[in-house]
């Protein structure tokens, strides 16, 4: 499926938009979450996309129950009797965030399991994740596979059982990933002693939040940066860890960021963006795009599990931005914010971002590549690229399948028009996009 797109005409843009894009990360790890509750969890604006349905049904295949009550919140019942054995292979789809965070959590669970995806996440490191669960004592089989660096580990990943529990560990992650800390949190909690785990700068931190929030006992304390996790059976083992939880999950920022871009590039426009979520390992983006002039303010602050806020995004004139820090935060919404770059004043320059080059497609290529067919000049780097601010001018891209890239380049197309490829993928993050850029915009669907 192919998006053709309209340059937006209208004179002047103002509008309240709810996106309707519950947070991604949020939603996959109540899934995971309600496996260890006391009780049924009632769950608000889970977001029904194909990447979270993914992990909602992989939980149902360890024994998780779940039904939309009449008011649409989903709830969640845990296995009466612990985690079950699946009876099939679990498939992942195009969600690395699946994929990881479950191999954590049936390694400590020491249950035999085999997860596999589309060819996309077929394509996906997974040593990263493979590597320290091994030390810890899981025993795991990936296929290996050859790279212009050397071998690499990837799926379909068998998760076999052992005759011990998963050691505990003191474990310091040189990379900044959520989904590595969040594997080993839910290993670590499985496993017969207490573990600690750092990381080289601060990742998103939801599974750490919601645990810290429902937890039945004291799992999970930070001290001065690490995260101590004392297992599950340190405490009553006759009575399941968490609670029964309820939870209301706000807008993603992620999501609701490429909208941001869109009132940022868009003369005389101002979008405010609805209970947006804005923990502030998520919205770094946000703060990269006001410094470089965008005029942004956060009404409405609500706090739940995670803080929320009505974010209002007004044009401005932007100019040419470095980044080189807190990657991490702000590592999925770099292909979106290349686009309000291409139209800055100035030649805005990223580092420290070779981790782009492993997500959905090498986004680094991939970006760049799009945005030379959009008629922007840039200069590509191992971890990173330049980007000459320039105008934007009528192309057709290949999303290469990612859906980051699709939607990102919807943006730009907005500006110019364009054609974007293979946008299919959208669905598996943001199933709503398409219907609220029609807000603005004509959108036509082409094969």
């Amino acid at each position: 499926m192919n998006l053709i797109i309209t340059p937006i005409t209208q004179k002047h843009i103002q509008i309240d938009i709810d996106i309707h894009a519950s947070d991604k990360s949020m939603s996959h790890r109540v899934c995971m979450l309600a496996l260890f509750a006391d009780n049924t969890c009632r769950v608000s604006h889970f977001l029904h996309a194909e990447d979270t349905l993914r992990s909602l049904k992989i939980a149902e295949s360890l024994g998780l129950t779940y039904t939309l009550s009449d008011n649409n919140d989903l709830l969640l019942t845990p296995p009466k009797n612990g985690l079950q054995t699946p009876h099939d292979v679990l498939y992942c789809g195009n969600s690395g965030t699946t994929m990881r965070l479950f191999s954590g959590l049936l390694a400590g669970a020491n249950i035999y399991a085999v997860l596999c995806g589309d060819i996309y996440l077929h394509a996906r490191p997974m040593g990263r994740i493979i590597n320290p669960l091994k030390e810890i004592g899981a025993n795991i089989v990936a296929r290996e596979v050859l790279t212009k660096k050397g071998s690499s580990q990837v799926a379909p990943l068998s998760i076999i059982p052992t005759n011990h529990s998963l050691s505990g560990f003191t474990y310091h992650s040189p990379l900044s990933s959520a989904q590595v800390k969040s594997a080993m949190i839910l290993a670590g909690l499985q496993s017969h002693e207490v573990s600690q785990y750092t990381e080289s700068s601060l990742s998103r931190n939801h599974t750490e939040n919601m645990l810290q929030t429902f937890q039945n006992h004291n799992y999970i304390h930070i001290k001065n940066d690490a995260i101590i996790i004392t297992p599950f059976h340190a405490f009553d083992k006759q009575k399941p860890p968490l609670k029964g939880f309820e939870i209301q999950i706000p807008n993603d920022p992620s999501s609701a960021f490429f909208f941001a871009v869109l009132a940022s590039i868009t003369p005389n426009s101002c979008i405010t963006l609805k209970r947006v979520m804005i923990n502030k390992t998520r919205i770094e983006a946000f703060r990269i795009l006001e410094k470089m002039g965008a005029s942004i303010s956060y009404e409405n602050k609500k706090t739940d599990c995670e803080s929320s806020a009505d974010i209002t995004i007004q044009y401005a004139s932007l100019n040419a931005v470095e980044i080189t820090e807190n990657i991490a935060w702000l590592i999925d919404e770099i292909p979106a914010l290349s686009i309000a770059c291409s139209m800055a004043k100035g030649v805005s320059k990223i580092r420290n971002a070779g981790e782009l080059r492993v997500k959905e497609s090498d986004r680094i290529a991939v970006v760049l590549e799009g945005l030379r067919q959009f008629g922007i000049k840039t200069q590509e780097y191992e971890d990173g690229f330049d980007i000459i601010g320039g105008e934007l001018h009528y192309a057709k891209v290949d999303s290469k399948g990612d859906h980051r890239i699709a939607m990102s380049f919807a943006i730009a197309a907005c500006v110019c028009g364009g054609e974007i490829q293979d946008c299919e993928c959208i669905q598996t993050s943001f199933p709503n996009f398409v219907n609220i850029l029609q807000k603005f915009t004509q959108v036509v669907y082409s094969s």
